[in-house]
């Protein structure tokens, strides 16, 4: 039996199902108190899937079994955080949100925006996604809130697993709430859905609840979209008011002032912080960057030179800048698409381009009689700051998008390949060969 993609829940008095043609607003009960400005116990990410709130009281179970409440798979919020830690460095959480933009280039997409704002409920930092791609209706954006659902099936998409936006936006912060505006059939529709940890956890669910409005745009006129019932919408409202940034339906829509015709902007809130009480991303430290605080800095230089060169390398502040992190990202440069950070864009760098004694071979691997065989052109040559650079590693590229920074191929006190930089080009499977040592 195929589960349906979307969870929801389901009160026991009514049973609310998703059809194509009626996406159900996603029910539940209120916070039941003013949620602005609160929080979980615990800030750091690491530790925020004990058991910090109490669970549901079992008896719920029982009134559910006997309500025939479980002939539905049931997911407990705590996976939500589970299924997160698949991502340990922050930067490779927020690659997935820059690829979902990448994705839309052929829905339109211009720019991804990347820049931090305030909550102003408690004047915390937020991070801001927003992208000019063709946006989501009402069905695919709670297809984006689904777990395991994907309508991308093109060889050439990134995601097609549907597990990418929660995985990412739960590793980055406690919540996310999702703002989308989209034209289909010349029906413009603007969405919201609330994706919270927070609310999650601090009312003792047992089930993951997203609420979701929607709203339809009618001689320049916007009116709420009701799926199901009036109830449904007022309460989703009434959980996103409680538990967002926001405290009134007209702070909610100002949210869709600056798109054009269509987009998606994601805000995360909440931010996780290291064990010290402090955020994990540095907005302080350079306007025009996002840094990640605990990332080292040791750079392991014997002299003030060598570590002069090594500090300002690709291979060294990737690791805790994103802009130096999102410039090789993606190993073939855009054309009419830009990633801009805190403002500024993103220069794009193919670190081939950078060799000194380059040259070109040509790898045909050996395979089966029946295989299919395919050739591999390997640029390689040296890097410029050879050979006081001390750093080596395979940058490992997947359907144009880095997937392994500077991987590891020799032992540290190996002076094999030393400053020695290569580039693989398959079509399934590119890999920037990178050796220092």
């Amino acid at each position: 039996t195929k589960l349906t993609p979307l969870l929801l829940s389901r009160s026991k008095e009514k049973k609310t199902h998703l059809s194509p043609r009626m996406p159900a607003v996603m029910s539940g009960g209120t916070a039941g108190v003013d949620g602005g400005g609160r929080s979980l116990d615990c800030r750091s990410f690491w530790k925020a899937g004990a058991s910090e709130t109490p669970s549901a009281p079992i008896r719920e179970f029982h009134d559910a079994l006997e309500t025939g409440d479980f002939d539905r798979a049931r997911v407990h919020p705590k996976f939500l955080h589970t299924n997160a830690t698949s991502h340990k460095w922050a930067f490779g959480a927020i690659s997935e949100l820059l690829d979902n933009a990448v994705d839309e280039i052929c829905n339109g997409a211009t720019f991804i925006k990347v820049d931090k704002s305030t909550n102003t409920k408690d004047n915390s930092p937020m991070l801001v996604f927003q992208d000019d791609g063709g946006g989501m209706d009402p069905e695919g954006v709670r297809q984006c809130m689904s777990l395991g659902f994907s309508t991308k099936k093109s060889k050439t998409t990134i995601g097609q697993y549907g597990n990418g936006f929660k995985t990412s936006t739960m590793r980055l912060g406690a919540d996310a709430i999702v703002f989308t505006r989209a034209i289909r059939e010349n029906n413009v529709t603007l969405s919201i859905g609330l994706l919270s940890y927070t609310f999650l956890r601090r009312t003792m669910k047992d089930d993951i609840v997203v609420p979701m409005l929607d709203f339809v745009v009618q001689d320049g006129q916007i009116a709420p979209l009701v799926y199901g019932s009036q109830g449904d919408w007022d309460s989703s409202l009434k959980i996103i008011l409680d538990w967002s940034p926001f405290s009134s339906k007209e702070e909610l829509l100002q949210q869709f002032e600056d798109m054009d015709s269509h987009g998606t902007k994601v805000l995360i809130y909440n931010l996780w912080m290291n064990d010290d009480g402090l955020l994990e991303l540095d907005f302080d430290d350079d306007d025009e960057d996002i840094l990640l605080r605990d990332q080292g800095q040791n750079s392991g230089a014997s002299t003030k030179v060598q570590k002069e060169i090594i500090q300002q390398h690709i291979s060294h502040r990737l690791r805790f800048s994103l802009r130096a992190y999102s410039s090789i990202l993606y190993l073939k440069k855009f054309e009419n698409f830009q990633i801009i950070l805190r403002g500024k864009p993103v220069e794009q760098i193919n670190i081939a381009n950078e060799l000194k004694f380059k040259k070109v071979v040509t790898y045909k691997p050996q395979v089966a009689y029946d295989s299919q065989v395919v050739s591999v052109r390997v640029d390689i040559g040296f890097a410029k700051e050879a050979p006081v650079l001390g750093i080596f590693g395979i940058n490992v590229y997947h359907k144009n998008r880095l997937i392994m920074p500077f991987w590891k191929v020799l032992q540290e006190a190996s002076s094999r390949g030393r400053s020695v930089i290569g580039e693989f080009h398959i079509l399934e499977l590119s890999l920037c060969l990178i050796c220092f040592c």
